[in-house]
């Protein structure tokens, strides 16, 4: 009786204990207390928790949608709302400024569920982190150039989606963002008398970037590196194509000047050459 009674009191006192340290760890006091919030999240069932997220998405609480949908992800992987809720993240991550983690949901997003109904929506909120990054024209154009690719998988792989429209959009200035990059290396080049290389990034921007509005300067400059170098051919070929596109250019005009001023004229070139091919990409029709 004795000995039971012993084991009694020491089984009573661990009860006791454990009792005690749970409560403490449950309402405070010492350095590794349960954040309630957390341990509520870890007990709610995958709907109660992604309709807490976004009703905080609705409220402007992106850090605490973040954190109910990062638990459905931690709680109930690879289930229906787990799938839900990590594009979800995608977009409270874009929401909040988080470009890297959007970009990094929505590619986990695609690459675990390529074929889904949001899967336009993830590389569509990818492609807007990546705009949302577009530096000066003065920086480096990384982000510009993926823009420009994760735009254009929302158009190519989801053309009938409501976001391709917008990717159009949003294409057609990050290209105009790209061509005026070009053009700033290219005018540096020239102002350094490195005509070549000036050429070679005037001849970018009408091969790339037909339709965009640094065209018409593009032309204007190879007429301009050209003429320095002494290929007259070249340069009056370049002035007839801008000539022929833009006639009412304040460009034309002032190539049209410069040849002027030795007694030439804007030319076209003969046969299939490279400046028959510009008008052709200028004009949409090659």
């Amino acid at each position: 009786m004795r000995a039971s009674s012993a084991r009694l009191v020491i089984c009573t006192g661990l009860t006791l204990a454990s009792a005690m340290s749970l409560s403490g760890c449950l309402f405070g006091g010492g350095k590794d207390d349960v954040d309630p919030l957390a341990l509520a999240a870890q007990t709610e069932p995958a709907d109660k928790l992604y309709n807490q997220g976004l009703a905080n998405l609705d409220g402007g609480r992106l850090g605490e949608a973040t954190k109910k949908f990062e638990a459905i992800d931690r709680q109930y992987p690879y289930s229906e709302w787990a799938r839900k809720a990590l594009v979800m993240r995608a977009f409270a991550a874009y929401r909040n400024g988080d470009y890297d983690t959007a970009v990094a949901s929505s590619k986990r997003y695609l690459a675990t569920y390529p074929g889904t109904s949001e899967a336009a929506y993830a590389q569509y909120i990818m492609g807007l982190s990546y705009f949302r990054q577009i530096p000066d024209v003065t920086r480096d154009q990384r982000d510009t150039a993926r823009a420009v690719g994760a735009m254009q998988e929302v158009v190519d792989r989801y053309p009938e989606s409501e976001y391709a429209e917008d990717a159009r959009s949003k294409i057609r200035v990050a290209r105009d963002q790209l061509a005026g990059k070009e053009m700033q290396v290219g005018r540096y080049y020239l102002e350094r008398r490195e005509y070549l290389a000036a050429i070679n990034r005037f001849k970018t921007v009408v091969d790339q970037y037909p339709q965009t509005r640094h065209v018409e300067e593009a032309l204007s400059r190879l007429t301009e590196a050209y003429y320095a170098m002494g290929l007259t051919q070249e340069a009056q070929a370049s002035a007839s194509v801008l000539g022929q596109n833009f006639p009412d250019s304040q460009w034309y005009k002032d190539s049209y000047a410069l040849l002027q001023s030795k007694g030439l004229e804007p030319r076209a070139a003969t046969g299939d050459s490279w400046f028959t091919k510009a008008t052709r990409a200028i004009t949409g029709a090659g």
